[in-house]
């Protein structure tokens, strides 16, 4: 099947995907008026349009992430709901036990950075069905 240059994995989650490398970001630190150089660490960024869903899914290993743009909302394996907006960080644990989704209520593009920076060809995640109570179209059912 003709994906458009898009892997499997981001046609399951209706995201793009690119590796990246930051240059060290200048900002002012910790409320000290000083400047201070932040090197952000390499990871990918994740970009879910708006109406987009993830689908379920979990990683082999611990994620870190941070919403660049865009107010993301995540479902997770006991379908608590979690709403991140820009500027915010989360942690997704490794394994089948953390299955969740994430999707895009708003009018602008998520993007996420993050990391660990995986070898190029390493699937990102792995879909898997949905957790009991829940079903795959679980996105439309929490518009609010």
């Amino acid at each position: 099947m003709d994906h458009g240059g898009r892997s499997t994995e981001e046609e399951h989650m209706r995201a793009r995907r690119t590796t990246t490398a930051r240059p060290p970001v200048t900002g002012f630190g910790m409320g000290t008026g000083r400047a201070c150089v932040t090197t952000i660490p390499a990871g990918r960024e994740i970009v879910i349009p708006p109406g987009g869903c993830t689908g379920w899914h979990y990683h082999r290993v611990r994620l870190e992430a941070v919403v660049l743009a865009g107010t993301l909302t995540r479902v997770l394996h006991d379908l608590t709901v979690e709403v991140h907006r820009p500027g915010t960080a989360f942690v997704e644990p490794a394994g089948i036990g953390h299955i969740h989704l994430g999707h895009n209520l708003g009018t602008e593009p998520v993007v996420l950075h993050v990391t660990p920076r995986l070898p190029e060809g390493t699937p990102f995640s792995i879909p898997t069905p949905a957790p009991a109570g829940a079903t795959p179209e679980v996105c439309l059912h929490h518009t609010h």
